[in-house]
């Protein structure tokens, strides 16, 4: 008889449990036919995450899309997951914001289970086993294409992760983008970055290669005076996550688009 999963000895990972007891409560459970053309759902589109001289920060734009329709202005694609972690999202909005869920629950889960915190690569560990266990939906069109980004509190460092659609994890030492737009935000982070920036001008330039990108991606969003929609961003450093206020964005934003004129 199995132990129950949250008695002593029964295991720390909430994920694990759901895949040997629970499969269907997965994202992935939901069946597909071999064969089947890939599914039309809303897709979340370009994320950021780059490290300053205190931590790092992420960013992503607001807009889903579903084909060449506008789905939503005004998602929220960056989500903490922990005290000092927070993953952005990329790819089938529905799986992408299931995962973010499961991840975040795993998390806690650990923290409850054993008492202390999951290491920084541990979670980016584990993510890229999420995603690898999502790789028959991302077959089907309902890729999840995160991003990771956390301060590891072992080296006192900001650290950040991208991943492929199999969960192949890489860690960069300057700065990761993903989604539809994310080759336009990486170019202008190419031109733009410099180790060791501080706060305030690591926002800047994750808005300015988000704004990049919406120049040349169609489903991708820049900041949006008209509306009032601001890309929403966090940083992460030795004191945890915190969202940067949307009025100190809007501040950024101006300075970024003043300097585009």
């Amino acid at each position: 008889m199995n132990p129950h999963p949250f008695a002593p000895g029964s295991g720390a990972s909430f994920y694990d449990y759901l895949v040997a007891e629970r499969p269907d409560l997965l994202p992935s459970a939901t069946p597909m036919k071999a064969g089947a053309e890939p599914l039309t759902v809303p897709h979340g589109t370009t994320v950021l995450a780059m490290v300053f001289a205190a931590g790092v920060v992420v960013a992503g734009d607001r807009m889903a899309s579903d084909g060449q329709s506008v789905s939503s202005r005004r998602m929220d694609k960056v989500i903490q997951t922990d005290a000092h972690s927070a993953l952005a999202i990329s790819g089938a909005v529905g799986p992408c914001l299931e995962m973010a869920k499961l991840f975040t629950t795993e998390l806690e889960y650990y923290e409850k289970i054993e008492g202390r915190r999951l290491s920084l690569l541990g979670k980016a560990n584990k993510l890229g086993q999420m995603v690898r266990g999502n790789l028959a939906m991302a077959m089907q069109g309902l890729a999840v294409i995160p991003l990771f980004a956390g301060f590891d509190t072992l080296r006192g460092v900001g650290r950040v992760f991208k991943y492929d659609v199999a969960g192949g994890k890489t860690e960069e030492l300057d700065f990761v983008t993903a989604g539809s737009g994310g080759g336009h935000a990486r170019g202008a982070l190419k031109r733009q970055f410099r180790p060791g920036m501080g706060r305030d001008q690591a926002v800047e330039m994750a808005l300015l290669a988000l704004l990049d990108a919406a120049d040349d991606d169609l489903a991708t969003a820049g900041p949006d005076p008209v509306r009032g929609i601001y890309p929403t961003v966090m940083v992460i450093d030795a004191e945890g996550v915190t969202q940067v206020a949307e009025d100190a964005v809007r501040g950024h934003a101006a300075r970024v688009l003043g300097g585009k004129e």
